[in-house]
């Protein structure tokens, strides 16, 4: 059955429980998916779903994206991407939409998304290493130390934690809890916080 949904994430904020605990929460807009093909391991090799939301406007998008939906006689749609699925619970077809109605109240959930991209940072922002002394002559403040060899093996091993790029890349949270659904806005308040800024497009996934 298709347990997962596409959706955008719009803000913050909190709410409270009937014994007026706070709680929380993220709000993703999820507009309803509309299955633009279907796929099958048959001939794919594997259960799926080619899905589109987001409003766009037609000239702005190419043709490549806009023959995609002309193919099946749809509305364009801004952001196209693909739904896995285990086994099909019922037959779908092109046209057919997913809302989010797939999750109610007190799911498990994971979500995945593109974390916010921080751009070049050293070792103690990056992998959460100890400064150096900073008085008593020393010039080992904030930099990483060695982190070569020396005649053998002469090179430095991947993997080591040095300073690079930091963000911009998929996160996944494994265990998230779906709060409460409003389905007449299309929102979905998830426990917690959720990868990515404001507008990031990410992937809720029951468990």
């Amino acid at each position: 059955m298709v347990d997962s949904i596409y959706g955008k994430k719009i803000g913050s904020t909190q709410i409270f429980k009937e014994n007026g605990d706070a709680v929380y929460v993220t709000a993703i807009e999820a507009e309803p998916c509309v299955v633009v093909q279907v796929k099958n391991k048959e001939k794919d090799g594997y259960n799926g779903l080619k899905v589109g939301f987001g409003s766009a406007r037609e000239k702005k998008e190419n043709k490549p994206h806009a023959g995609v939906f002309a193919k099946n006689k749809l509305d364009i749609k801004k952001y196209i991407r693909e739904i896995r699925v285990e086994q099909f619970d019922r037959e779908y077809k092109p046209g057919d939409l997913i809302d989010a109605t797939v999750f109610k109240a007190g799911d498990k959930i994971k979500i995945s998304g593109n974390s916010r991209g921080k751009g070049f940072a050293g070792v103690i922002k990056r992998h959460n290493f100890h400064r150096g002394r900073m008085s008593h002559g020393s010039h080992s403040h904030r930099i990483p130390g060695s982190v070569g060899m020396c005649a053998t093996p002469s090179r430095i091993h991947k993997g080591k934690k040095m300073p690079g790029r930091l963000g911009g890349k998929k996160t996944t949270l494994p265990h998230s809890e779906v709060v409460d659904i409003i389905e007449d806005q299309n929102l979905i308040l998830v426990k917690g916080s959720v990868p990515g800024a404001k507008g990031n497009i990410v992937l809720l996934k029951k468990i």
